[in-house]
């Protein structure tokens, strides 16, 4: 198993080689050279595997024995998805399942993926992001710098799963007062020694393309050793293909049966993991792309136009971790779309990097669409109060925002024929101040997070300047 960049110019590489970097040298992402297939009997094979064993299985397809031997593959997601790492979850469920499905009613169910440290589906990711690292550097005797982009639970995300791993130094930029108080409380209380948070003056965009720039000056990654976390990790997306396949396999009895999920979508790397399952061969019947007030993601399912309207036109919202206009992974799936054309995806890119867009109808590609699945819907914070409020009204669960605008265009477009699963983005907690807005009282809090708002926070408010985060990393490695 070799991995390409959707850009195509870029050397096929391992697993182990793409994982520490983010991005290929010729700026674009990577993904498996072709995906692996798993058949009817695998399918029947897997259905009932508990969650280490479905990991282990999927990932083994996408990395190499020579690459990383099965024994250490085991050992590392043994280590990795455990029931005391996932323990915060609700009432009645089992955190034995890591991923248990929440039933609303006949056909609709909610897929748990916040019952890690941070309380959001990102850890599910980056739990084994963080164990692969450590495995990785310490057999290469290296260290790295990571350097990343978040818009409230990518950033705690990866502290949690880096913090006091050997070898690695945790750069996290953040768009400054603009995520909510408990994200904030949750990545800037860390005082581990190799966790270093910058609030940059602007939006996520703004600290993202920071982050792009430095991964493109490719003398100084080099030079200073610089990772990445974000979503554009290969590695991420793979873990998250994993609940998918759980997902599946527990709102179904046989594998004749479709399924459709429904995905909260900012930077599009959540929902792309569910192409490449579908393109794995998981029966999914549609992907659901909802989106909150910043709805380019939604332009472009219904027009056929990716027009991301930079970070003067991003709209702060009460679902600020889909605050997001330039979609990073989205480019995979173009790449897949183009029928893996990369010269057609520098051509489009060309035109997203000068700061304009694309009309993929112009290259006769808007009617392929329909056959990956793809449908799309947004949302607005009106929507979401009410959906919240519904959600507890009618099947006694308290969602989050972002989850809430999963569901607002999940009921919208499903066919009550086929299960909908929605993916949970966070637990509700982790927006407080929005669910007493909706509800008039406060979410429910696991005991261990109590008062962690009032905790002394460590961190540094800077400009949105390359030149000034380089100077800093460099300053503190």
């Amino acid at each position: 198993m070799k991995y390409i960049s959707t850009r195509g110019q870029s050397p096929a590489l391992s697993f182990s080689e793409i994982l520490l970097g983010g991005l290929a040298p010729d700026g674009g992402l990577y993904l498996p050279e072709s995906y692996p297939q798993f058949s009817d009997a695998d399918l029947s094979a897997m259905r009932d595997m508990n969650y280490r064993d479905l990991a282990f299985t999927i990932l083994s397809r996408l990395i190499d024995e020579q690459d990383i031997p099965s024994k250490d593959l085991r050992v590392i997601v043994d280590k990795t998805y455990r029931a005391e790492v996932y323990c915060y979850t609700r009432k009645g469920q089992n955190a034995e399942d890591i991923t248990p499905t929440l039933k609303l009613e006949n056909n609709l169910y909610v897929l748990s993926l916040s019952n890690g440290p941070t309380l959001a589906f990102k850890d599910m990711a980056m739990q084994l992001l963080g164990n692969l690292f450590e495995y990785v550097l310490a057999k290469k005797g290296e260290t790295t710098n990571i350097l990343g982009a978040t818009s409230g639970d990518t950033g705690s995300a990866a502290e949690y799963a880096m913090r006091g791993k050997k070898g690695v130094n945790v750069f996290m930029l953040s768009p400054h007062e603009k995520m909510s108080r408990f994200q904030v409380a949750q990545m800037f209380s860390l005082q581990d020694k190799n966790i270093f948070n910058i609030a940059v003056k602007g939006v996520f965009d703004d600290a993202q393309d920071i982050v792009k720039a430095v991964s493109n000056d490719h003398a100084f990654k080099a030079a200073n050793k610089i990772g990445a976390v974000n979503s554009i990790n290969w590695a991420r997306v793979a873990a998250q293909v994993v609940y998918y396949f759980k997902g599946y396999f527990a709102v179904t009895q046989n594998n004749r049966q479709k399924v459709s999920f429904a995905v909260p979508s900012g930077n599009f790397g959540n929902v792309c993991a569910g192409h490449i399952a579908r393109m794995m061969g998981l029966p999914i019947d549609k992907l659901v792309v909802a989106t909150n007030e910043n709805d380019v993601l939604d332009e472009f399912f219904r027009t056929g136009v990716y027009r991301p309207r930079g970070s003067a036109n991003t709209y702060h919202t009460s679902s600020p971790s889909m605050d997001i206009s330039k979609a990073s992974n989205f480019e995979r799936f173009i790449f897949d779309l183009t029928g893996r054309d990369a010269s057609k995806v520098r051509e489009l890119w060309s035109l997203v990097d000068a700061g304009g867009a694309f009309d993929i109808k112009q290259a006769g590609l808007f009617e392929k669409i329909a056959s990956y699945g793809f449908v799309s819907g947004s949302s607005n914070h009106l929507h979401r109060m009410n959906v919240i409020r519904e959600a507890e009204a009618k099947y006694g669960v308290v969602i989050d925002t972002h989850t809430a605008d999963g569901l607002k265009v999940a009921l919208e477009l499903r066919d009550v024929n086929t299960p909908m699963v929605v993916l949970e983005t966070a637990l509700p907690i982790k927006f407080e101040d929005s669910i007493v807005e909706a509800l008039g009282h406060s979410p429910e809090r696991p005991a261990p997070l109590q008062g962690i708002e009032d905790l002394p926070q460590r961190f540094e408010v800077m400009d949105a300047d390359v030149d000034a985060i380089k100077a800093y990393l460099v300053a503190n490695t």
